[in-house]
């Protein structure tokens, strides 16, 4: 069966993480269990997964069945899942922790992540809002929310942590109080949004990333054109012979993001990490740079007005 080889790339603290994985956010219920047991037969190692996506349930069972009839050792996947909103609290951090490692139906993770540096009001609504449709936020600092993670290490439920959807100034503001230190930064990075100064910046302080939409969302925002349609990447996949989405992703990883496309699709899931049997020169690598829109497709606009919102400084 199709199997190919993905690299590594190693973490601060030793652990590794595969440089591709499966996204799994908006896959339906019904739908994600058994493209997460596809992906996994066919050689993927890296499950994406979040607390708000509602489906960890859904992506645990799949591993455990893998893991159950052999196909791996718990040891061979890499999960990842991440902190709500909701439950930024210093002491709401490990119960959350907890209750995802309940749904997976796992002793420990291998990446637990803050999803976003806004927190919002404790609520059973993952998106809680007032009288008049606004969010409610919470004025917790995520430096308080990063002691709960490191907890979370303390106790064993996590081997490692991160950050999503973080800006360099919010991260080095934990860099400069962690006593354990964030590993990876999950961001969105497309061929529209090549984070170039953010991967860099991570980079120095032997931060990771994981690049999120990497096909860029195709078709979810009305009015953005598709850049999987440019001319530009039509003709570097003429030219190698693969698909648009396979140079978009090729294009991510080299600029040194891991790429976690989602897709409940059998064909598309098998196509999307065929990627490592070729490389994209540094011409076409800046070629597709230039050509890049800078469109942001998950911009989280309800959000704007949080006092931690990230996206309100250039990277």
């Amino acid at each position: 069966m199709f199997a190919p080889v993905v690299p590594r790339v190693e973490f601060s603290n030793g652990y590794s993480m595969p440089m591709f994985g499966l996204g799994t956010y908006l896959s339906v219920s019904g739908e994600v269990e058994k493209a997460v047991k596809y992906a996994i037969d066919i050689g993927y190692r890296h499950i994406d997964t979040a607390f708000y996506y509602k489906n960890e349930k859904e992506v645990g069972d799949a591993i455990r069945e893998k893991i159950k009839d052999n196909t791996v050792k718990r040891e061979d996947i890499f999960v990842t899942t991440k902190l709500w909103n909701t439950a930024h609290a210093e002491d709401k951090v490990v119960s959350a922790c907890r209750k995802s490692l309940e749904n997976l139906g796992l002793e420990y993770m291998d990446l637990y992540l803050i999803h976003w540096p806004i927190a919002f009001q404790d609520n059973e609504d993952l998106m809680p809002v007032d009288s008049t449709g606004l969010l409610m936020f919470s004025d917790t600092d995520y430096l308080e929310t990063w002691k709960g993670m490191e907890e979370c290490v303390r106790q064993g439920l996590t081997r490692s942590i991160g950050v999503s959807n973080f800006n360099s100034h919010q991260i080095t503001r934990i860099m400069e109080m962690a006593t354990i230190k964030p590993v990876n930064n999950q961001v969105e990075v497309t061929v529209n949004l090549n984070q170039v100064p953010l991967i860099e910046f991570c980079k120095k302080y032997g931060i990771t990333v994981t690049g999120y939409s990497p096909l860029g969302r195709p078709g979810n925002r009305r009015g953005v054109a598709n850049s999987l349609d440019s001319s530009e990447i039509l003709a570097i996949s003429e030219k190698y012979k693969k698909t648009p989405a396979q140079i978009a992703c090729r294009y991510v990883y080299q600029q040194g993001a891991a790429p976690i496309p989602k897709s409940v699709t059998p064909s598309r899931i098998k196509e999307n990490i065929d990627i490592f049997d070729f490389e994209l020169t540094s011409e076409e690598m800046k070629t597709i740079e230039m050509a890049g829109s800078g469109v942001r497709m998950g911009s989280f606009p309800d959000a704007k007005d949080h006092r931690y919102y990230p996206f309100a400084i250039p990277f």
